[in-house]
């Protein structure tokens, strides 16, 4: 996983969703939903803390971390 630096200093790294989550856990789609994923090829950036870098490990079959 990398990750860009803003002027203020924080990390943020840039997350796209590649694979649908038919077939897979509810809970894996609810986790998709709370990083703010709606539709399928969208981007979404985010602070890289270790909350998100916990939920991005859970659905990492299914994103793209750039």
């Amino acid at each position: 996983m990398s990750a860009t630096t803003t002027d203020a200093g924080v990390k943020r790294i840039t997350v796209k969703w590649v694979k649908s989550a038919i077939g897979y856990d509810a809970r894996q789609k609810r986790t998709l939903k709370a990083l703010g994923l709606r539709k399928l090829g969208q981007e979404v950036q985010h602070d890289d803390t270790p909350q998100i870098r916990g939920m991005l490990n859970a659905v990492k079959h299914l994103v793209e971390v750039k």
